[in-house]
């Protein structure tokens, strides 16, 4: 709930000061208005019908004095014994004009809303009680005689501004409440969406460092394993090993380097596009033991996206490692397929194979090759199926829509 700080201004749940809005500030000029309506056609209707009295210009004075107060009102924000020491000082004014003139009483309507915005409930009360009194004692006397549209008016007049203030603040109470809810809301929304971004760039990081740099490492163990045994029984074929150990940490330098630089596949730095990059690829993953060939078919309707071109070079990385780690097959083949609504990218390859329900049914996926490759595609909209059977071989089919590409 809001509270009144005594500057006539509430603050919201969160401690913040509201700021009001058009309707109430539109209020406020309306009230201003009038009230110096009403303060002009009392003094002016007084003025007409006794100006040759002796309490004219004491009512004059007042009126002026009471102006003066009012428009003094801006220059108190923020001071509440100020501001109930102004509001004293108005309201004693206005006693004072409505004892000598009563047709001032009309004044008070602008006075109940002071009242109500700058006194705390109990005190509003006995306020608008006090103004409501005085108004109907005046217009008593000056009717001189006892009239019940004069004792009741007052009242059913306090009672409407009363209603109409009380009305507008909790109006006002529920549109602040409303807007600080929206703005907590988009923060946390902001905050959330901050969280999910962090961990699917964590998870991209990751599938990145596993495609490129984790599998070169892997490589390069391997390579060092068999010259190490090879050493002293062939050190020709130990010193292949050994340099494609080092040129296999030659790529992968440069694949840290642009790791770094934009998280982007070195092999597409290049500029000669996924093709090349295929091609290079299978150059780069044929070895004595395992040839791996590269098919292209068909030519793109429109230019590959970058993250579409560096998602299909990642898939295929991840899946020939999973062949030369896994498969222990002699030969595998990449063929990129460009079709009009989509492109595909099979990996195939002539390995021991495997069951892919029997792997479901162990618990999910084993390692993270096969996942990483499955996120690649889904995030690109796309689909990824596994065809394999032990002692078969496997195809992997990784399909991207161009459309949502």
């Amino acid at each position: 709930m809001a509270r009144w700080d005594g500057t006539g201004t509430a603050e919201g749940p969160e401690g913040d000061p509201g700021a009001a809005d058009d309707e109430a500030r539109w209020f406020r000029v309306l009230l201003h208005v009038g009230f110096f309506l009403l303060l002009g056609s009392s003094l002016t209707r007084f003025l007409m019908r006794h100006t040759g009295e002796g309490i004219a210009p004491w009512v004059v004075g007042l009126a002026a004095v009471l102006a003066v107060l009012y428009v003094a009102e801006p220059a108190l924000t923020g001071d509440r014994t100020r501001r109930h020491l102004w509001l004293g000082a108005c309201s004693a004014t206005w006693i004072a004009l409505v004892f000598l003139a009563p047709s001032f009483a009309w004044c008070s309507i602008p006075l109940f809303y002071l009242g109500l915005r700058e006194l705390r409930p109990p005190a509003a009360a006995g306020y608008i009680g006090l103004l409501t009194v005085v108004s109907v004692t005046a217009q008593l006397r000056l009717a001189g005689r006892f009239e019940f549209d004069i004792l009741l008016a007052p009242p059913a007049i306090a009672a409407i501004c009363v209603a109409v203030f009380v009305r507008m603040d909790r109006q006002t109470e529920r549109q602040r409440e409303l807007i600080a809810d929206l703005v907590r809301t988009r923060r946390e929304l902001a905050a959330t969406e901050r969280r999910e971004g962090t961990l699917a760039e964590r998870q991209r990081l990751s599938m990145e460092i596993h495609d490129s740099l984790a599998q070169g490492l892997s490589s390069q163990r391997m390579l060092l394993q068999a010259a190490d045994r090879t050493w002293r029984s062939d050190p020709g074929t130990a010193h292949r090993h050994v340099r494609a150990a080092g040129e296999i940490a030659e790529r992968n330098l440069a694949e840290a380097r642009r790791f770094v630089h934009d998280l982007a596949p070195a092999d597409l730095a290049g500029g000669g596009g996924l093709d090349e990059a295929l091609r290079t690829l299978a150059r780069r993953e044929s070895t004595a033991g395992l040839t791996v060939r590269c098919h292209i078919e068909g030519v793109p309707v429109r230019p590959l996206p970058d993250r579409v071109q560096s998602a299909l070079l990642r898939i295929a990385q991840g899946a020939l490692a999973n062949v030369r780690e896994h498969a222990d097959a002699r030969a595998a083949a990449l063929t990129l397929t460009y079709l009009d609504d989509q492109v595909v990218l099979d990996v195939a390859d002539d390995g021991r194979g495997f069951d892919p329900a029997a792997v479901r049914a162990d618990g999910g996926e084993r390692g993270h090759g096969l996942p990483a490759i499955r996120t690649r595609a889904r995030q690109l909209g796309g689909t990824l199926t596994v065809e394999s059977a032990p002692g078969e071989g496997t195809v992997l089919s990784a399909a991207v829509p161009l459309t949502e590409a």
